[in-house]
């Protein structure tokens, strides 16, 4: 991927206090000197695991009107990437897929992230037919993935028990470029991101902190991006966001936190101090030439 450095389309929840989808995706994207055109696809008061949460949505007429105005604007050339992650049902699937093809019309080279946001390991806490739009409209489009376990499981219909099955479940996903959030650590008490395509698995991990705060998906996800975007290889745009989640989420457990702490912690960001653990994997390519 060469450097791109035109706007980003961030399309995600929006929530009035805390640091969790676009809130986090945008910020983050921003201190890293990266224009942004927000589109919100939900608004909350709070992330809905502080409590009771009044959801305002939009009008769904409305939501795909204004996106299609985007995309038909004179700005349009302005957009490098676009990055979706949390939506509100399955027409706002078909809008930003429309969003999506129309952009890459005009320039085949604007990249998509698709963070398929609809489930963790209690099960999908999204409708099923908001699911299924993701992985039947979105990620057929997507450059990248970047989904969790449970969700890379869902989508594919795949046991995963093992990174093996992983990374092969990632290569049937679609996307050129898919990074498991939530892999399994080959360290004692570990949590682990695992990056795969179609000639390497790699693996980054670093220690288990208790009760996190919510938002590390979207952060992680936005962070991936913009190092992408800057052209860094796969593997050191993995380390490198991995490495500053990390640092984040680490001061904000420490300071007892209820939400990640981001701008407290923009250095973080484009330099992180934290280390993590780096190695590649079995790729099913190297199994094929082994034989």
């Amino acid at each position: 991927m060469t450097a791109q450095t035109g706007a980003v389309i961030a399309i995600s929840s929006h929530v009035m206090r805390g640091a969790v989808g676009n809130r986090a995706i945008v910020f983050a994207l921003e201190t890293l000197g990266r224009a942004c055109w927000s589109v919100p696809t939900v608004v909350l008061p709070y992330h809905p695991g502080h409590g009771v949460s009044t959801r305002l949505s939009f009008d769904e007429d409305g939501f795909s009107s204004a996106l299609g105005q985007l995309s038909a604007s004179r700005w349009r050339g302005e957009v490098s990437a676009v990055i979706s992650g949390y939506i509100a049902g399955p027409r706002q699937a078909e809008t930003i897929a429309s969003l999506v093809r129309n952009l890459k019309a005009d320039n085949p080279e604007i990249t998509y992230l698709c963070d398929p946001v609809s489930g963790d390991e209690n099960g999908l806490y999204v409708p099923e037919e908001t699911a299924a739009a993701i992985r039947d409209q979105l990620l057929p489009l997507a450059d990248i993935a970047t989904p969790n376990r449970f969700e890379l499981s869902w989508l594919t219909g795949r046991a995963i028990s093992d990174n093996s099955a992983a990374v092969d479940a990632a290569l049937a996903l679609g996307p050129r470029e898919v990074v498991v959030t939530s892999a399994q650590a080959l360290i004692r008490d570990g949590v682990a991101a695992l990056y795969v395509d179609e000639r390497q698995a790699v693996l980054a991990e670093h220690g288990r902190l208790e009760n996190p705060p919510n938002g590390l998906g979207d952060l992680f996800s936005a962070l991936y991006l913009a190092q992408r975007l800057a052209a860094l290889p796969p593997s050191e745009a993995l380390e490198k966001a991995t490495a500053s989640v990390y640092e984040v989420l680490a001061r904000a457990v420490r300071e007892g936190a209820d939400e990640l702490q981001l701008e407290r912690n923009t250095t973080s960001f484009a330099a992180p101090f934290a280390k993590v653990g780096i190695r590649q994997l079995m790729h099913p390519a190297r199994r094929r030439r082994r034989k």
